[in-house]
């Protein structure tokens, strides 16, 4: 049996760090390989000799691919077939984490609507085809976690597409752990506020090169690692991030989606 975890969107930010971790603190789980896919290159063999420094770390593969939307989940599952027709041991995926992901900033009615629908095509549709593919090279004590948002609660003014495409995610996730339980495939949600990464550079096409008050990468993803290993279906860090979720109960949806489209400007320039 030879045993792999699975990161997409690993060539950055919370994808690196859940790469990270897993080599650096769960060596208990005995992976053989990890599979690092991301669209650029450069990045991933950066990480894979990073990981080549880690003692006792599994070997890194990686596989540059663009997984979005319907034919991206389908060249994945066509390379997943074709490393089980070489592999002399049978494979099994341990762990597999759906990180690759993106958000647009600004009003509907003013971002490009192609890129909308990439977002769709990415953050849902390749989510969706990747744990459907996986799950058959699962059994039990296989982990699957899916990065969604503290988006996910409330509908957001200025981040409209991205905020659904997160409640999709934080929905899909809790439905298939409460599906997959009687096999013992545990599911967690990783449900951030605002994280140092990239996003941000992305989201604003350039224009907000940061996140503001971005928090840990390194100590979200530990956190969520610590959480979907204990069996939890939802990661949730920090108080705020909490207070977040909690209020999300007792405010109208419509009022945060209005408030944020008034108070909450997210900046995006135009090409």
């Amino acid at each position: 049996m030879k045993k792999i975890a699975i990161i997409t969107g690993a060539s950055s930010g919370m994808g690196k760090d859940f790469a990270l971790e897993l080599c650096k603190n769960y060596q208990y789980l005995c992976i053989d390989q990890i599979w690092l896919i991301a669209r650029r290159q450069d990045k991933l063999f950066e990480l894979s000799e990073q990981i080549k420094q880690i003692e006792g770390a599994p070997e890194a593969v990686c596989i540059p691919l663009d997984i979005s939307g319907k034919e991206g989940a389908q060249k994945y599952n066509e390379l997943l077939l074709q490393k089980a027709r070489e592999s002399s041991d049978k494979l099994e995926i341990t762990v597999l984490i759906n990180n690759a992901g993106f958000g647009t900033y600004g009003p509907f009615a003013e971002t490009p609507v192609e890129r909308e629908m990439e977002m769709i095509d990415l953050n849902c549709t390749a989510l969706t085809g990747i744990c459907g593919y996986s799950i058959p090279f699962m059994t039990e004590n296989s982990y699957i976690i899916n990065t969604a948002s503290m988006a996910a609660y409330s509908p957001l003014g200025n981040f409209a597409v991205y905020g659904a495409t997160k409640a999709y995610v934080l929905s899909f996730t809790i439905a298939l752990a409460a599906e997959l339980k009687p096999q013992g495939i545990h599911v967690c949600a990783l449900c951030p506020g605002s994280v140092s990464t990239e996003f941000a550079n992305i989201a604003s096409n350039g224009a907000r090169k940061e996140v503001l008050h971005g928090f840990s990468s390194v100590k979200t993803v530990q956190h969520c690692l610590r959480r979907a290993f204990k069996g939890k279906h939802v990661a949730i860090l920090r108080l705020k991030w909490k207070f977040q979720h909690l209020g999300s109960h007792f405010v109208s949806r419509y009022k945060v989606a209005d408030f944020t489209f008034k108070h909450s400007k997210r900046p995006y320039k135009h090409d």
